[in-house]
């Protein structure tokens, strides 16, 4: 049984990451960060962890991953300020900086009570703060593309693979509370980052940062079917469940976004 989750955490982690990157190049980084902002990383966390080690410890991890929200928008957000302040080493000192950040916060956030509806309404709150303050951010689209060689595909496989599989991997040995906060690590989106900044310019990195917070009222609507779903219909079913939750606030946010005709600049 082990082997078989390794092998399916690894061609999920893989498939989703190298979807984005992707759509990023053939279509356009706004488009990319939007959709990464949806449960991508989160779900895969989630649902491994609810086959590893039951439903309810899945159900509680879920609650903090909302909470964990806020620390993933931080993340980006320190990527942000550190890839403008260094011009030389930008992609190295913006990764220690971004991912140093991200663990600060979720130390903080450890101190939180385990109570829905604060686990809604904080990281709901954060979204309106972090889209704020990106929105002098310019979307940019890729106009000359690299072609995607197999070191490259392959690049991409092993850091979106790694991420995944240490986060659900140590999560039964740190409890429901961090394996959550864990979870809210950008699994899919941090490898995404890193891609794109290698590839090409950090401008369409910013381009996908700016465009995050607006998935994640998604990724809300679905760590909290998960956390209430999963004791009562379990794992499979529950994930159901999450995705069509997801999948109704995405319709609703697409929707009322301003601009939504220009989603592909």
């Amino acid at each position: 049984m082990f082997e078989y989750l390794f092998v399916i955490k690894l061609a999920v982690a893989i498939s989703v990451v190298l979807g984005l990157s992707i759509v990023t190049e053939r279509i356009s980084p706004k488009l990319a960060g939007i959709l990464a902002g949806i449960p991508t990383g989160s779900a895969i966390t989630l649902f491994f962890i609810g086959l590893e080690n039951g439903t309810d410890f899945a159900s509680q991890a879920a609650l903090y991953n909302m909470i964990g929200i806020i620390a993933m928008q931080a993340l980006l957000f320190a990527y942000y300020k550190a890839s403008i302040t260094f011009k030389g080493n930008s992609l190295v000192l913006s990764s220690i900086l971004s991912v140093t950040g991200y663990l600060i916060v979720i130390y903080l956030l450890q101190f939180l009570p385990k109570d829905i509806p604060l686990a809604v309404l904080l990281p709901l709150a954060s979204i309106f703060l972090f889209t704020y303050l990106f929105r002098k951010i310019e979307n940019t689209k890729i106009t000359e593309r690299i072609k995607l060689s197999p070191a490259v595909v392959l690049a991409r496989a092993i850091a979106a693979a790694a991420i995944i599989l240490a986060v659900t991997e140590v999560a039964g040995l740190v409890g429901p509370k961090w394996a959550g906060l864990l979870t809210a690590f950008p699994t899919t989106t941090f490898p995404l980052l890193l891609i794109v900044h290698y590839t090409y310019d950090v401008k369409h990195v910013h381009t996908i940062i700016k465009n995050f917070p607006v998935g994640l009222a998604s990724l809300i609507a679905y760590s909290l079917t998960i956390s209430l779903a999963f004791p009562l219909f379990g794992v499979f079913y529950g994930t159901l469940a999450a995705f069509l939750s997801a999948l109704i606030i995405c319709v609703f946010i697409y929707f009322i976004q301003p601009g939504k005709n220009k989603l592909f600049e």
